[in-house]
């Protein structure tokens, strides 16, 4: 009776391993497909940001030190997350900007 109830049990067994293993290794992949999507949202919104902060100070002559320090972190970020392509050069553009409105970007 043992002996049956053996036979019975590892395949049963081994067959829940293997189906727990499998979904297991099912939700790491989704897990990372969406961290990868999650990733890519925020480089992109991260990039919008960059671009806007460009557009704004660019049209105003300066850069105050506290949206500097703002864009240095998000800059920081989006980098981090694999980004350098043209916000790269609109970061650079903007920290070279002064920190006050002068007569001269009035």
């Amino acid at each position: 009776m043992l002996d049956i109830f053996l036979k019975w049990l590892i395949p049963f067994v081994c067959g829940g391993v293997v189906s727990v293993l499998g979904m297991l290794a099912a939700q790491i992949k989704k897990n990372r497909k969406r961290e990868k999507a999650v990733e890519n949202g925020v480089q992109c919104l991260l990039r919008a940001e960059i671009i806007r902060q460009y557009e704004k100070n660019i049209d105003r002559g300066y850069c105050p030190l506290y949206a500097k320090e703002a864009l240095k972190r998000g800059y920081d970020a989006y980098h981090e997350l694999g980004g350098n392509d043209v916000a790269t050069d609109l970061y650079h553009k903007i920290m070279k900007l002064p920190p006050e409105r002068t007569v001269e970007n009035e």
